[in-house]
């Protein structure tokens, strides 16, 4: 075995895994390919010796694999942003052989973009809250179909109640429909009912799975959050303590503004592109509320429409400054190390 610092870069796939073992002056003492499994990847790498560190760009399955390898073998285990580390790449061209090596030779240099490595709890918790995602999508695009069917049938509602109000949706089951479009508008509805009772199920079950967390129940607690906006946080961003500053935090859930400014030049471009959209949706969404029912976010919202600022320019800065209060509100509470405690 060698005596000098060594490095590991993993590429990894389904069915098999790149590993680039490399010491401290940058040679490669290997760099080959090996089933996916944890004990086969250790015992190449143990050949040359204990790692340092081993990097693993983020991917799906990535998460679990490189957990389980560093609790087997207690290295230094640590997850890289996948779009940081193509910008890094001095080559067009990709190979899993190349892959591997810069993210070993990135650790070498201590020059390696890191994200965080959720526990696997928060890794459960998001795996459900995107289940129940999926099913809003796909009850969404079932309404607009809906919708569509009644336009091109020219019928158009006059009693009281909104859309999807029950009078609504009871005239929608009498209305004089083609036969074929009446078929059709009943299989929608079938399929809408069947969506409903899905997302009422798996609600649930988010419920009960965060019922004694803490931080969940601190935000139920704030006026406007309600139990799908906080599992939804909950599962997301997972540990407010992995955040530097209130701004990170904001910009991890993408409603920080973008500034575009060159030069003389000084300008905003909308919110930041990157981070998770459905967390930035989940959050925008609760800002709308926030603005209705929390007295000091209403008059900020306020303030800012009587600058002249649009309403969604206004709801986008409540979120912004909000989620900065929320992380701090969390941190001086000392939650979420009650929640990590938990979690461990």
């Amino acid at each position: 075995m060698g005596i000098l610092p060594l490095y590991v870069g993993l590429d990894y796939h389904d069915d098999s895994i790149q590993v680039c073992v490399m010491n401290s002056e940058g040679v490669e003492l290997v760099n080959r390919s090996v089933p996916n499994d944890v004990e086969a990847v250790g015992e190449l790498i143990w050949n040359y010796g204990p790692p340092r560190s081993v990097a693993i760009e983020a991917c799906c399955g990535a998460a679990d694999f490189i957990e389980q390898l560093g609790r087997v073998y207690e290295w230094d285990v640590r997850m890289a942003h996948p779009g940081y580390v193509s910008r890094l790449k001095q080559s067009p061209d990709k190979t899993d052989y190349d892959d591997a090596g810069l993210l070993a030779d990135l650790l070498r240099v201590n020059y390696l973009p890191e994200v965080w490595i959720a526990p696997e709890e928060t890794r459960q918790l998001r795996r459900l809250s995107r289940y129940r995602q999926g099913l809003a999508d796909d009850r969404k695009r079932l309404k607009l179909r809906l919708r569509a069917l009644l336009r091109e049938e020219r019928l158009k509602y006059t009693g009281e109640g909104r859309p999807w109000s029950k009078p609504w949706l009871a005239w929608v089951k009498g209305a004089p429909l083609g036969e074929h479009a009446r078929w059709v508008m009943d299989q929608h509805l079938a399929a809408l009912q069947a969506l409903e009772e899905k997302l009422k199920e798996v609600e649930q079950h988010m419920e009960q799975a965060t019922r004694d967390d803490p931080l969940t129940q601190k935000l139920l607690a704030l006026p406007g959050i309600g139990p799908v906006t906080a599992f939804v946080m909950r599962a997301e961003i997972g540990s407010f303590h992995r955040f530097r500053s209130g701004k990170q935090l904001s910009r991890f859930c993408s409603v920080t503004p973008l500034n575009a400014s060159s030069g003389k030049k000084q300008a905003d471009a909308g919110l930041v592109r990157q981070g998770n959209p459905d967390l930035r949706r989940t959050i925008i969404e609760a800002a709308h509320r926030i603005g209705r029912y929390d007295e000091k976010w209403k008059a900020l919202k306020q303030r800012l429409v009587s600058r002249g600022k649009a309403n969604s320019v206004a709801v986008a800065a409540v979120a912004n400054r909000w989620i900065r209060w929320l992380y701090h509100q969390v941190n001086n509470e000392n939650v979420d190390s009650t929640l990590i405690e938990v979690a461990a």
